[in-house]
């Protein structure tokens, strides 16, 4: 794993490194073994901003992808994206993911118009999503052929908690230590420790009082 990285010997190192380690969360061990982290080999990068701090882990058949005029993604130190998640950046877009942060698998970043922010710690279970832009849906024309808009970007702060399948909408801050229930659609802002939950998201009580 000395030789691990994105260019062809690093990635061929990876892929024989597999052949001795077992499966899915038990390669997280060749992350920690190596600066470089741990990229599988049936990942697909496709991004010339792409900044990698060390150990992280990125899973089975992830998918990073810059479209034309494309800001950065920059993933800190020990962050693992698991299997089958997409990232996209693309037009007044990127991503900064802070370190220790944990996207579980078949997670959509689609990091278009806006920028998306994710703090340290976030941990964010499998099937969620953020979109920091819209559609316009004016009649008379064609949505797909209607300017991509947006309200701003999405901040997730540090420590935060979503659950699985939770849809995270443009113009959003999800506070420091929140927790948003499964399947939640969140629109809003959601405050600093604050429990969310529905469709659209509301709080329902804050963790210090749990």
């Amino acid at each position: 794993m000395q030789f691990a990285g994105l260019n062809y010997l690093g990635r061929l190192a990876t892929w024989i490194a597999t052949w001795f380690a077992p499966p899915y969360y038990a390669r997280r061990r060749l992350a920690r073994f190596n600066t470089k982290g741990y990229i599988a080999p049936s990942a697909t990068i496709y991004h010339s901003q792409l900044q990698l701090g060390k150990h992280i882990f990125i899973g089975d058949r992830v998918t990073i992808f810059e479209d034309k005029n494309s800001g950065c993604v920059d993933l800190a130190e020990r962050v693992h994206l698991y299997g089958d998640t997409c990232i996209q950046t693309g037009e007044g877009g990127s991503l900064k993911i802070g370190s220790d942060t944990h996207i579980q698998p078949r997670c959509q970043i689609s990091a278009y118009k806006a920028p998306i922010q994710i703090g340290r710690g976030v941990q964010i279970a499998p099937n969620c999503a953020f979109y920091p832009y819209d559609h316009g849906i004016a009649s008379g024309e064609l949505i797909s052929k209607q300017p991509l808009q947006t309200k701003g970007g999405i901040v997730v702060e540090d420590h935060a908690w979503l659950g699985f399948g939770v849809i995270v909408l443009d113009g959003v801050r999800i506070g420091k230590g929140a927790v948003v229930g499964a399947g939640a659609v969140v629109t809003q802002d959601i405050p600093d420790d604050a429990i969310a939950v529905g469709v659209p998201a509301r709080v329902i009580g804050m963790r210090s009082n749990c």
